[in-house]
């Protein structure tokens, strides 16, 4: 995909999605008082605009949204919901919107094809899968088992985790796309899932929350990603940012990092409040929402894993999904390393944010 097609495509729906809202703030982030405390702030809110899918993947922003996070930086936070990442990538390159979490794979691929975009912390690990119609699955299926698509028609996401997974599996299992199992690919999440009510669709991807939304439905779960020896710890959505505004404006995003960060820690220590959250922007059956978060196939938490995500670029080349960049230009790690280091300096005995450190010095 070439940068001018993706904007041409794409700014149109960015431009729209956001039309209430204005430019951000060019200005220097929050004063370091207002960095930790969670006090009243003695200046404006700067405006800090951020892009997210339909997906409780994201709940960094939804908790930091509602529990004031972002305000206790000094961020004035406006969440938009996109429908696809590329999206996402046209909003941070018109500059409408500071960050966006966007799938790891997609990121690499938009990187790879020439887009100025850098990567600077995480949003989500694992969380994705495929599921089939029930009616279709033969006596005696374990779930793991891709053979069941043989002879189906699977809807996905072109340039997605999830696509990736797909043809990697498939390949494993000696299955050829397009002989051995049909791939109809769709513009979003949102597309590739309605598709399963035409019967044409025998199966789709999915990423959180359709994969409990599909079993509430009826369908049948072929496989969850972390259940996948290759894909365990598989990094997903990344937090993502204009190259050029990480370095014109550092302090910005460090303030919005330590809100994600705060998040985090109040996800793992209030998880009924964080369901609430997540459902204001996830409007799904409560308990599906709650299994998405809690139920062991995913973990949303900010930390950048780079070692992980450089190996996910490194699986992507080999396989062919997309040619090979130097990735370290656009992979920023100080930010979220200076915001973690801040709070630990506020809360030097706090074992959720040194459990963060210990994971960060261990994948970085």
């Amino acid at each position: 995909m070439k940068k001018s097609i993706l904007t041409m495509f794409c700014l149109t729906a960015v431009l729209s999605a956001l039309s209430a809202g204005g430019g951000k703030d060019p200005g220097e982030g929050p004063s370091r008082g207002a960095s930790t405390g969670g006090t009243a702030q003695s200046t404006p809110l700067k405006p800090f605009k951020l892009g997210h899918l339909n997906s409780t993947a994201h709940l960094l922003a939804f908790v930091a949204k509602e529990e004031g996070f972002f305000q206790e930086e000094g961020l004035d936070a406006e969440l938009t919901q996109f429908s696809s990442a590329a999206e996402l990538a046209a909003g941070l390159e018109s500059g409408k919107l500071d960050v966006a979490f966007i799938g790891s794979v997609p990121a690499i691929t938009f990187q790879a094809t020439g887009h100025d975009l850098t990567i600077f912390g995480g949003a989500m690990t694992n969380g994705h899968g495929y599921v089939i119609k029930s009616e279709l699955v033969p006596p005696g299926f374990k779930q793991g088992d891709i053979s069941v698509f043989k002879g189906r028609n699977v809807a996905s996401v072109k340039n997605s985790v999830q696509d990736y997974e797909l043809l990697v599996l498939l390949k494993n299992a000696g299955l050829t796309p397009g002989t051995d199992v049909q791939v109809t690919y769709f513009s979003s999440q949102t597309e590739a899932y309605n598709a399963l009510q035409n019967r044409e669709i025998d199966g789709v991807s999915v990423y959180s929350p359709y994969a409990s939304r599909a079993r509430d439905e009826g369908y049948t779960v072929v496989y969850y990603c972390n259940e996948i020896e290759e894909f365990q710890d598989q990094p997903c959505c990344r937090q993502v940012a204009s190259t050029a505004a990480l370095k014109a404006n550092p302090a910005l995003f460090q303030a919005a990092e330590r809100a994600f960060l705060k998040a985090y820690k109040f996800s793992q220590e209030n998880p009924s409040k964080t369901v609430d959250d997540v459902n204001k922007y996830i409007p799904l059956k409560r308990e599906l929402v709650e299994y998405e978060i809690y139920g062991g196939h995913s973990i949303s938490k900010p930390d950048p894993d780079k070692k992980a995500t450089v190996t996910l670029k490194r699986g992507v080349v080999s396989f062919g999904y997309t040619h090979d960049y130097d990735v370290e230009p656009l992979y920023n790690t100080a930010i979220y390393k200076a915001a973690l280091d801040d709070l630990i300096k506020a809360n030097p005995e706090d074992p959720i944010y040194q459990e963060l450190l210990a994971h960060f010095n261990q994948y970085e």
